[in-house]
């Protein structure tokens, strides 16, 4: 089914992101997954392509262009590439959000043009090792002293943690008050008391990392409040929907690439005399695959131009969050036993895209979180 979303300028995009990855990403992953993190020349470099900043306002160095099939193109050709590593759609998709709808000019003028320069790496901290997604019982609290907020506590498995330089920090200014006490602050790399944890090792992104934040009496400015003092909960369920809907396209183009790979081996590995993939079976569990997979880009497709619109629902963000990514673990299973033996050894991609794909169902909210949201908007 030839998809109709994007136009002449979307697919001119997608070409210098192709080519940009295969230069100065493709060569390089492994070397990456090996260290556990990606260089941060890399991120200087996208930013000369005009890779990072294209939804941010040309003032400051963007392409004023907020429009999301430029970032689901820039998921989709770092997906095809298995560049699971390279941790830009936090940046584009996620924290550009939070920044162009809540930053105040000063803030904006203060930050964006290194964010769209790739000098400035960014990431949200919402998660915390007591609270998982429990957002509105986090414990890290700001505590307001003079023109000063005091910062204390600490987030896990923060993508971007060790590169980060600028990093959105879900905080309680106000402990009694539930979820209108949740705020959102700037804190900043080199301030006193922001400490990171070790790069934490996961079974897959390798490449991506991933660290614990801790902080200590860390004062952060009041300018570095982002929107208003107790709104922080409202901001962060106003933006899950995008985060959820980058995960989809992901897990979309991931289902692509693990199905394509799959029929290119078995119709060359050979068993009992004949290619793999001429036996029944072997038919049977691809033509399904390529079946929920089809289905899977039309319905994420169509919540991107929802989501343009401005009227992408958070029970459609959740249906395409918890329904691709279950899908992307299953076509990763069945693909790699297509593969037989050799699906089972890391030199072979599949193996790789197993391993990455069991984070999909966990972050940017569970499986299980998302049928909870789906069935509260049913009424249930």
């Amino acid at each position: 089914m030839k998809r109709q979303l994007f136009d002449a300028d979307h697919d001119a995009f997608r070409e210098t992101v192709r080519a940009f990855v295969e230069k100065e990403v493709s060569p390089h992953h492994a070397s990456w997954e090996e260290a556990g993190i990606t260089p941060r020349d890399l991120w200087v470099k996208a930013g000369a392509q005009g890779l990072l900043g294209f939804m941010m306002p040309e003032e400051y160095g963007g392409g004023g262009v907020t429009d999301f099939r430029f970032n689901a193109a820039l998921d989709e050709e770092l997906t095809r590439a298995h560049a699971s590593g390279v941790g830009f759609m936090l940046h584009t998709d996620l924290v550009s959000g939070y920044l162009l709808s809540y930053a105040n000019d000063e803030q904006q003028a203060r930050w964006l043009p290194k964010f769209c320069s790739g000098e400035t790496i960014t990431a949200i901290a919402m998660t915390e090792p007591g609270t998982g997604s429990d957002l509105q019982n986090i414990a890290t609290t700001a505590k307001l002293d003079g023109d000063h907020y005091l910062v204390n506590g600490q987030k896990t498995f923060i993508s971007n943690g060790i590169n980060a330089d600028l990093v959105i920090v879900a905080v309680k200014t106000d402990p009694e008050a539930g979820a209108q006490g949740v705020s959102l602050l700037v804190l900043e790399r080199g301030m006193d008391g922001f400490d990171r944890g070790r790069n934490l090792e996961k079974l897959g992104m390798k490449a991506q990392d991933t660290a614990e934040l801790f902080f200590s009496d860390v004062r952060v400015p009041k300018e570095n409040l982002l929107g208003e003092e107790g709104n922080g909960f409202i901001y962060l369920m106003e933006k899950l929907p995008q985060e959820r809907l980058s995960i989809a396209v992901v897990a979309a183009s991931a289902c692509e690439a693990m199905l394509e790979m799959t029929l290119s081996y078995v119709k060359e590995r050979t068993a009992f005399g004949r290619p793999v993939g001429s036996f029944q079976n072997s038919r049977f569990v691809l033509a399904e695959l390529a079946t929920e997979t089809q289905i899977a880009r039309v319905f994420v497709d169509r919540c991107i131009e929802e989501l343009n619109a401005g009227t992408l629902s958070i029970s459609d963000a959740a249906m395409a969050k918890w329904w691709t990514t279950e899908l992307q673990n299953k076509v990763a299973a069945k693909c790699l036993q297509l593969h037989g033996g050799y699906g089972y050894m890391s030199e072979y991609p599949i193996a790789k895209a197993y391993a990455d794909s069991r984070i999909q169902t966990i972050y940017g909210g569970t499986t299980e979180i998302m049928k909870e949201i789906i069935g509260r908007t049913m009424g249930l």
